[in-house]
């Protein structure tokens, strides 16, 4: 039975930005859904004073729709989504950036449901938390020439850490497009900034893989060579730590030239490495 892939989405994300890659995958006859974690999607806040002209002012205080929620409610929430579209056949779980903190959470949950995981440049913690990764070389000595910038609000304050996207500033423009989409042209990086929003939780899972759950699921980790946000050397330690942890159960590692946010804004090659995990 053909198998339905079900996609998590990473920081500041949603389900729409997965629908290129779910219609070349629709073309080739592969089944696909793409989830929205709580508080995102068309459950997300997009406060007036996000809107043009911006008010920075009142978009420090503007209530976020994911304030009070933790990354136990993401995991619930795609253990649901697997649970119904098992009922249909094999389920493959995919996740990307943040997303795979989530996917690990619902992989040593249930992991009788899912016929493969898929982490495609995702945090895939096996020892560490996520901050003491940012905290080893593999993180920083990359990382170091730019970041997503500063919050426009107290995070302690809004219950989440809210960022400007839709900046005019020249200079964190060509910042977040290095970071994010460097491989792309300028109208593309501007298209894919816009499908972001402004909000992402405060506080990162601590979801790690375990051996007698999720290390028994066939795993498959795609690297992108040109991802600035989780550096190469990052998802390589990732890949040889899960390894030593499940030496018989190691990693299906695959490449693709892109940057963070690359294969989803040209989906064609992505399309094809997944179709042959189906």
């Amino acid at each position: 039975m053909s198998p339905t892939f079900v996609f998590v989405h990473g920081s500041y994300s949603n389900s729409f930005s997965w629908a290129p890659l779910q219609r070349e995958l629709a073309l080739r006859g592969h089944r696909s859904l793409a989830v929205d974690l709580p508080g995102h999607g068309f459950a997300a806040a997009f406060p007036a004073a996000y809107q043009a002209p911006q008010d920075l002012g009142r978009l420090a205080t503007e209530p976020s729709t994911v304030a009070g929620l933790a990354d136990t409610d993401a995991v619930a929430h795609v253990i649901s989504t697997v649970r119904r579209a098992a009922e249909h056949g094999p389920v493959i779980l995919a996740g990307h950036s943040r997303g795979g903190l989530t996917i690990t959470g619902t992989g040593n949950a249930i992991p009788e449901l899912i016929h493969r995981i898929v982490y495609i440049s995702a945090w895939c913690c096996v020892d560490r938390s996520p901050a003491e990764y940012t905290r080893l070389p593999e993180y920083s000595a990359e990382i170091a020439t730019g970041t997503l910038g500063a919050p426009v609000a107290d995070p302690a304050k809004l219950g989440a850490v809210r960022l400007n996207w839709r900046t005019a500033d020249p200079e964190r423009l060509r910042t977040l497009k290095t970071m994010l989409l460097a491989d792309g042209t300028d109208n593309e990086f501007l298209a894919f900034l816009n499908t972001l929003e402004p909000d992402e939780l405060a506080s990162a899972a601590d979801d790690r893989i375990q051996a007698t759950t999720l290390g028994r699921i066939p795993h498959t980790y795609v690297r992108l060579t040109q991802d600035r946000s989780i550096p190469l050397a990052l998802q390589d330690l990732f890949i040889r730590q899960a390894d030593a942890l499940t030496p018989d159960n190691p990693f299906d590692v695959r490449t693709l030239e892109s940057s963070h946010a690359g294969f989803l804004v040209r989906p064609e090659k992505a399309a094809a490495l997944l179709a042959d995990l189906a």
